[in-house]
């Protein structure tokens, strides 16, 4: 029976999968954005006569019709010759954290360069073949969501090999607010690399121009950046770094997603809950992978069973959930009517992460714990996740949700000041 209940589900978790992301009906989308990929009368000039290479996802689509860009370059006349692809692989499939190998796009044929899994950034020879270097992926705009993880490495090796990087922003669909605890420096890994809070508030472009304005990048591309301020465009490096912005886009629009941008990432509900839920991933609670609904429920066996109840199971973009086959109690967050304009939706939900560890019953394996022996506090995931170990030790002594996020101020002054150096778009505030 569970192995008809696994395979149901998988096939409908494979039907949605082919959906348009749903809007939730408090918000309405705004109307007239341009993602800086549709703005082909900017960048194409730039582009002829020149072997590219694009780092690119199933999110990377241009026009109403949501025709991806690499096919779009191509009928354009572009000499497109390799594409570079971040987590979950190119076509958006692969699980969270799964490794991704190289491979060939069958569409195409033009050979995929993964930079998740085995490595981070392209080499030196492969980029060899190149003189133009495209980044186009749509972010959700969370520290802990890694496609700004891999945006940074492949500034690096763009900028260390001295080749040019045009970037085409995207509007952060949580770019109406910042939020979270500021990342400290111990607990720096690929779910955060810098010094910023949890909800950034910024798009891909403002954060790209953060990490050369701050001196974030390597110390070999720091100098390098510099060198190249001073120096002249040709015709054959008309620029280093350049930034397309989107048109008719500021940080107060409700933009929704064209595209799901990775497996458990279904909707806009999901999208807007991330920034609070994925808190689950360092626990033992289930946020709902391995259901149709990731990111929207948590829940455990051990909770009350007079709650919401759910089981997960093994299917697309979730081959081994936690708590796979296991009943889960806890809450469903699918009917919570998420108002951006409302002040109560402009932070993170830390009522869930509270009330969980509350409920649960054996407090001492809440947090997973590192495989290896002697653990670090950094080792723990709940702390990559979060930034440090201070919010882990908040919850396990009862602080409430007032002294946690009074606690977050000082860091959120002092990165909104930095922050507002970088913005290319009207701010929320």
């Amino acid at each position: 029976m569970r192995k008809l209940i696994a395979l149901a589900t998988t096939f409908l978790m494979l039907l949605l999968s082919g959906l348009q992301l749903a809007a939730q009906p408090v918000n309405k989308p705004k109307t007239g954005i341009k993602t800086g990929a549709d703005r082909m009368d900017v960048y194409l000039p730039l582009l002829k006569g020149k072997r590219v290479a694009l780092f690119a996802n199933q999110t990377t689509v241009v026009g109403p019709n949501k025709v991806h860009l690499a096919d779009t370059l191509l009928k354009r006349g572009v000499q497109l010759v390799k594409i570079f692809s971040p987590e979950h692989g190119f076509r958006g499939t692969a699980d969270a954290g799964e490794k991704v190998g190289n491979s060939v796009d069958s569409a195409t044929g033009i050979p995929i360069v993964s930079l998740y899994g085995g490595k981070y950034a392209p080499s030196a020879d492969e980029m060899k073949d190149v003189d133009i270097m495209i980044f186009d992926v749509q972010d959700v705009g969370m520290r802990y969501y890694t496609y700004i993880s891999s945006l940074e490495d492949y500034m690096n090796a763009c900028i260390e090999n001295a080749k040019p990087l045009l970037i085409l922003d995207r509007p952060n669909p949580n770019g109406f607010y910042v939020d979270g605890p500021i990342l400290e420096k111990p607990f720096k890994s690929h779910v955060g690399m810098q010094p910023i809070p949890i909800v950034h508030g910024l798009t891909i472009g403002e954060y790209a121009q953060m990490l050369v304005g701050e001196k974030w990048l390597t110390p070999k591309a720091n100098s390098m950046m510099e060198t190249f301020k001073k120096a002249v465009p040709t015709k054959d490096t008309p620029f280093h770094m350049l930034v397309i912005k989107c048109q008719n886009y500021t940080h107060s629009d409700y933009y929704e997603l064209p595209v799901r941008p990775s497996p458990n990432l279904p909707n806009m509900q999901s999208i807007f809950l991330y920034s609070s839920t994925c808190f689950f991933e360092g626990t033992d609670v289930s946020l709902g992978r391995g259901t149709t609904f990731p990111f929207q429920v948590f829940g455990h066996p051990t909770m009350p069973d007079s709650l919401f109840s759910f089981t997960p199971v093994s299917m697309f973009g979730a081959k081994t959930p936690p708590q796979q086959n296991n009943l889960c109690y806890g809450f469903d967050l699918r009917n919570e009517k998420i108002d951006i304009t409302k002040p109560k939706w402009k932070q993170i939900q830390l009522r869930y992460i509270l009330d969980a560890y509350k409920l649960f019953p054996n407090k001492d394996s809440f947090f997973l714990r590192p495989k290896k022996n002697n653990p670090n506090w950094q080792d723990y995931f709940f702390n990559k996740l979060a930034g440090n170990y201070t919010l882990m030790w908040q919850i396990m002594n009862g602080k409430t949700e007032a002294e946690i996020r009074k606690s977050w101020q000082p860091g959120l002054k002092q990165y909104k000041a930095t922050r507002k150096k970088y913005l290319l778009y009207k701010d929320f505030e």
